[in-house]
C-alpha cells in the first residue's frame, strides 16, 4: 500500500498527531504525513523524545502515532516504560521491522530478532501490518489503546508499505515549508549573546520556584522529575502542574508537544541543567518549529541533586547560549527574584518561544516524594487544561 493510502486510513480512524524518527521502510508515509496542510509530521531528534512529544499531544486532547525504526524500542525503552506505561498515556507506535526474517544487514539482525520479544516485555500490545490488513488492525489499535490506557504497536514488515520517490517529495515539503515562513533559507540571526559572566547566584531553587509560581496565574507547567517537581509541589500544588516522576530529559518534549497542540494558551516548563542536558536535541525541535506559547524556564544549580551533588557541565557551558543558537525568540539568565519575576511576567506576555535560565544555588529543600499517583496527576492535569 502507499504512504497516502496508509495517512489516508490513520485520519479515518482518528489519529491527528504524528511525530517520530524516520526509516525507510515507511519514507513514503512519513512525506504524506509531512504533506497533511493541518497539524502534520513533527520530526523528532529522538524516539524517546517523540514518545515525550505524543505524552504532551494526548495530554492537549488528541489521539498521537509515534513512527520509529525497532531499533528506536531500545532507544525509547525508558520513556515507554517511566512514563507512557507508568502514566498510562495512548499513543499508536508505527514500528518497522527491520531484519525480518533475517533478512538485512548485519546491525539490523539482532534487533530483527529480538522486536517481538521487546514488546512482549513491556506488556505493549502488538500486530504484524500484512498486505491487506491496515483498515481492520488500525480499528483494533485505536480501541486497544482508549481502553487500556496505554500504548499499543503496530509491526511494519519490509515491503508493505511502499518505498522510493520520496527524496523529491520532501524537497517540495520543505520548498513548501520556507516560502510559509517567507521565502528564504538563511539562518535567523540569534539575539547576542552577551558576555559570558553571571551575578553571582543568591538563591536557592525552592525560593525560586516560590517566585515563579507566584507569576503563573492558571498556565499549565510540565516539571522535570527530581526536585524541581517535589520543591513546586511543596511550594504549590496546583491541579495546572503535571509532575514527572520518571522519565528524565522529557519533560521539554512533552511541554512542546502540549504547545504545539493548545497554542492558544502557555506552555511552561519547569525543568532543571541535568534533565534539559540530558536531551539537548529538544532546543533544536523547539527552536525549528518556534511555538509562539512555548516558555521554558531552567533551574540550574549546577548539580545532580538527587544522586548526591555531583557536578552537571553547566558549571563550564551556558544553557541560555545553546537555546539562543537553537533558535528561540529570547533567551535570558537571571539570578535574583526580581529578575525571575519580570522575566517569566514578560515571556507569559509576549510571543515566543522564550528561554529563562534561573540559576540557583546547590541547597536541596527537605520536601516529600509527590504524594499523588500517576495517574491522578494525570487526569487532574487534563481535566485543568479542558475548563480553560
Amino acid at each position: 500500500m502507499s504512504g497516502a493510502e496508509l495517512a489516508a486510513l490513520l485520519d479515518r480512524h482518528g489519529f491527528d498527531f504524528f511525530t517520530g524518527v524516520p526509516c525507510s521502510l515507511v519514507e513514503d508515509l512519513i512525506t504524506a504525513l509531512e504533506r497533511r496542510p493541518r497539524d502534520p509530521y513533527v520530526a523528532a531528534v529522538r524516539e524517546d523524545a517523540a514518545v515525550g512529544l505524543a505524552a504532551g499531544a494526548w495530554l492537549g486532547g488528541r489521539r498521537p502515532v509515534v513512527v520509529m525504526q525497532n531499533s528506536g524500542l531500545g532507544t525509547s525503552l525508558n520513556a515507554l516504560a517511566s512514563l507512557s506505561l507508568m502514566y498510562g498515556f495512548p499513543a499508536l507506535l508505527i514500528v518497522t521491522w527491520r531484519g525480518f526474517e533475517g533478512k538485512d544487514a548485519p546491525e539490523h539482525l539482532l534487533m530483527g530478532e529480538i522486536s517481538p520479544g521487546l514488546l512482549d516485555l513491556l506488556r505493549i500490545p502488538y500486530r504484524v501490518l500484512g498486505p491487506s490488513s491496515a483498515d481492520e488492525l488500525l480499528g483494533w489499535a485505536r480501541r486497544e489503546m482508549d481502553a487500556r490506557e496505554a500504548p499499543v504497536a503496530i509491526l511494519v514488515p519490509p515491503g508493505i508499505v511502499e518505498t522510493g520517490g520520496s527524496s523529491v517529495a520532501a524537497a517540495e515539503v520543505a520548498d513548501s515549508a520556507t516560502r510559509g515562513r517567507g521565502g528564504s533559507t538563511a539562518l535567523r540571526a540569534a539575539p547576542d549573546a552577551g558576555s559570558g559572566a553571571l551575578v553571582p547566584t543568591v538563591i536557592s531553587r525552592r525560593e525560586a520556584l516560590a517566585v515563579a509560581v507566584k507569576e503563573l496565574g492558571d498556565a499549565p507547567v510540565i516539571h522535570a522529575n527530581g526536585y524541581v517537581c517535589r520543591e513546586s509541589c511543596a511550594t504549590e500544588d496546583r491541579p495546572q502542574n503535571f509532575y514527572m516522576i520518571g522519565s528524565m530529559g522529557l519533560a521539554a518534549a512533552i511541554g512542546l508537544g502540549l504547545a504545539l497542540v493548545r497554542p492558544a494558551r502557555a506552555s511552561v516548563v519547569f525543568d532543571g541543567d541535568g534533565n534539559l542536558l540530558m536531551s539537548l536535541g529538544t532546543l533544536a525541535m523547539v527552536g525549528s518549529l518556534a511555538p509562539k506559547n512555548f516558555v521554558h524556564l531552567v533551574f540550574d544549580n549546577e548539580v545532580y541533586g538527587s544522586t548526591g551533588g555531583q557536578r552537571t557541565p553547566s558549571r563550564e557551558v551556558r544553557l541560555d547560549h545553546l537555546a539562543r543558537g537553537a533558535g528561540y525568540r529570547t533567551a535570558t539568565a537571571v539570578t535574583t527574584p526580581t529578575e525571575i519575576a519580570a522575566a517569566l511576567r514578560s515571556a507569559l506576555g509576549t510571543r515566543g518561544p522564550h528561554f529563562i535560565l534561573v540559576k540557583v544555588t546547590a541547597a536541596e529543600a527537605v520536601v516529600p516524594r509527590i504524594p499523588h499517583t500517576p495517574a491522578v496527576i494525570r487526569d487532574r492535569f487534563r481535566r485543568a487544561l479542558s475548563r480553560a
